[in-house]
């Protein structure tokens, strides 16, 4: 019943303009040669030339902790790939090897998958709106390079791979994750489906990868493709990070996004992810501007929290049939419509 959206904080920074009038100042931006808007006016700590965060390529949505150089002060490059080794990325993603043989990242075949669904007319499946896995591809070769795509935006963003939540002692204790405080409720994972969740986390164990390749856009930075066609209502992955009090990150957070995980009446047991320190391919799949229809067209997924044995998850699961190469978007803000997105690509 309830969507989650993606939030940030802003984060005060003695280098940006406080002031978010129209007024014009001294400072312009390089890039629209305007002064308006001072307070989304970031200047560099090496060169202080002016640049606004919607003008940037990609997008800063939020004025960045500490220092920030431009893209000329900074010798900005296109990130290093990372190795096509299997070895290597088997160790990076700590892959299971197959007992009978450990030189290949195994690949169950996709028409194994989901066969119960087989016996369930369309009408019904429909109906009930079973959650369907992922495919992987079946080329050995295709998923390594799928896999040192993902690899390649862990290690620029310096994030740890992780497939699942993570509870950290100075944070949020698994013991605070508790599905019914959720302020109106929260829908049940059905059993079946959460057998589906299951399968697909027990294949990225085995490195059996969603199809989805992470390309670096100029734009918008690392962004997400379908590297085949995916049906609606694919389970695409778990939004996964650390686990934390909304009220730890309202004020001290570095700017990168969080994802509501318990939205609780008593605002101090609110629960958030944080995907700065460990994540998945989900901190890189883009966001949808909202306030145009072309924008709210893109949209292919949906974020929705499931209560699944009394805690709450957050799921991405495609909510129509996905093209080969098509980009993948959700909406950040769901229901709420607090996050600012009329910036976005």
């Amino acid at each position: 019943m309830v969507v989650s959206r993606r939030r940030r904080t802003q984060v005060t920074n003695l280098r940006s303009m406080a002031d978010d009038s129209d007024s014009e100042l001294d400072t312009v931006c390089e890039e629209c040669s305007s002064g308006k808007q001072p307070a989304k006016l970031l200047l560099c700590d090496k060169c202080d030339k002016g640049f606004h965060l919607f003008c940037l390529r990609p997008i800063l949505v939020s004025v960045p902790k500490g220092s920030w150089f431009c893209r000329s002060c900074s010798k900005h490059q296109n990130p290093k790939a990372f190795p096509l080794v299997q070895t290597k990325l088997i160790d990076f993603f700590r892959i299971k090897r197959s007992s009978s043989d450990t030189s290949y990242i195994s690949c169950s075949p996709p028409d194994n998958i989901g066969k119960k669904r087989k016996r369930t007319s369309l009408v019904m499946s429909k109906k009930k709106r079973k959650l369907l896995p992922y495919n992987p591809t079946v080329d050995a070769q295709r998923r390594l390079e799928q896999m040192a795509s993902l690899a390649t935006a862990l290690r620029a963003s310096n994030t740890e791979f992780s497939n699942k939540l993570t509870y950290v002692h100075s944070k949020a204790l698994r013991s605070a994750n508790k599905a019914v405080l959720e302020k109106g409720g929260m829908q049940v994972l059905s059993k079946q489906d959460a057998e589906t969740l299951a399968l697909c986390k027990n294949m990225m164990v085995r490195g059996e990868c969603p199809p989805l390749m992470v390309v670096f856009d100029p734009y918008e930075g690392f962004t997400v493709e379908a590297d085949r066609c995916i049906k609606d209502l694919t389970i695409i992955t778990e939004y996964v990070g650390d686990v934390d009090y909304l009220s730890n990150r309202e004020n001290n957070y570095d700017g990168d996004s969080m994802m509501t995980l318990l939205h609780a009446s008593d605002p101090s047991q609110c629960l958030v992810i944080c995907p700065d320190k460990r994540s998945n391919i989900a901190r890189f799949i883009s966001g949808i501007n909202n306030h145009t229809p072309e924008g709210r067209k893109k949209q292919n997924l949906k974020c929705v929290r499931f209560n699944i044995n009394g805690e709450a998850r957050v799921l991405l699961v495609a909510n129509r049939d996905i093209s080969k190469g098509e980009r993948l978007y959700y909406d950040y803000n769901g229901y709420e419509h607090e996050y600012p997105t009329e910036n976005f690509v």
